[in-house]
């Protein structure tokens, strides 16, 4: 039996269509500019998003003075581009570490997406909870600058390459 449990929703609204949101998810080129927190880098070259049921998602941080983190787990259910379910560890046998169930949900409105963020973590006390909590919104704030970023440009390249004098729809 593993214990303490604790658990929390995040629910975020982002400028952008779902479908940006999800590549942010599942694309380690996107994934890179906006997982983790502002003072350590993502490198793309230590980003594995394997967006399969049992697939493996790894990810190492880097910090200051060679600082390394690693966070990892496996996908359990991926249904694009609305939902996404993956581990933090192995929740089914994490041993004396935190592990977690993290489930994704992407609903789109108007050109805008709502992600609701729910975690179930085991082996984990409510300090740890708001600890990750709080470091969670940190990278979804970097999130909604990455993906707000990536529409501003898509409408710039969009203004480039639309032709002379013919207007382009919703921009």
């Amino acid at each position: 039996m593993n214990s303490p449990t604790a658990e929390y929703t995040i629910i975020r609204d982002f400028a952008a269509p779902r479908a940006l949101v999800w590549a942010a998810w599942t694309e380690p080129e996107r994934f890179a500019r906006w997982f983790g927190p502002r003072t350590m880098a993502t490198p793309l070259g230590r980003i594995t998003l394997d967006t399969v049921p049992g697939g493996v998602w790894r990810v190492t941080l880097v910090g200051e003075e060679g600082f390394e983190a690693t966070l990892d787990g496996r996908y359990r259910e991926v249904r694009a581009p609305g939902r996404l379910v993956f581990t933090t560890g192995d929740p089914d046998a994490p041993g004396d570490g935190p592990a977690s169930v993290v489930t994704l949900e992407l609903t789109e409105a108007g050109g805008r997406t709502e992600m609701r963020f729910h975690q179930y973590g085991v082996n984990t006390d409510a300090e740890h909870a708001e600890q990750a909590r709080a470091g969670w919104i940190e990278f979804f704030d970097r999130l909604a600058e990455h993906v707000e970023d990536a529409r501003t440009a898509e409408h710039v390249e969009d203004a480039r390459t639309a032709e002379p004098g013919v207007a382009t729809a919703g921009r």
